[in-house]
């Protein structure tokens, strides 16, 4: 694990039936949240399924740009960028792990 924060450049679409990482979007990672984007719950529930798609917690991941953007930059404690990249890929070949319903709790 590094000690440098990994950097995670995100396309995010809000207010979708169920929250997960899709795929590749160009460069970015594309994300999918049941959050309507208002008074920042979508950004949170980003946070979330970024947490819980590189198996870290979700203290180690912060909104770093675009906050009120579809395309965001997160920052991840703990985790070394290949390995943050290996994640998210097992995780989006196959969906239903690492996927939410929304539920925050």
């Amino acid at each position: 694990m590094s000690g440098t924060p990994s950097r995670l450049y995100l396309r995010v679409a809000p207010g979708d039936r169920r929250s997960a990482v899709v795929g590749r979007y160009g460069g970015r990672w594309k994300l999918r949240v049941a959050a309507a984007p208002e008074r920042g719950r979508a950004n949170e529930e980003v946070l979330v399924v970024i947490a819980e798609a590189l198996d870290i917690s979700r203290a180690a991941v912060r909104l770093v740009a675009g906050a009120a953007s579809r395309d965001k930059i997160v920052e991840c404690d703990g985790i070394d960028h290949d390995e943050a990249e290996r994640r998210l890929q097992c995780v989006a070949s196959h969906p239903k792990s690492g996927a939410t319903d929304g539920d925050l709790s």
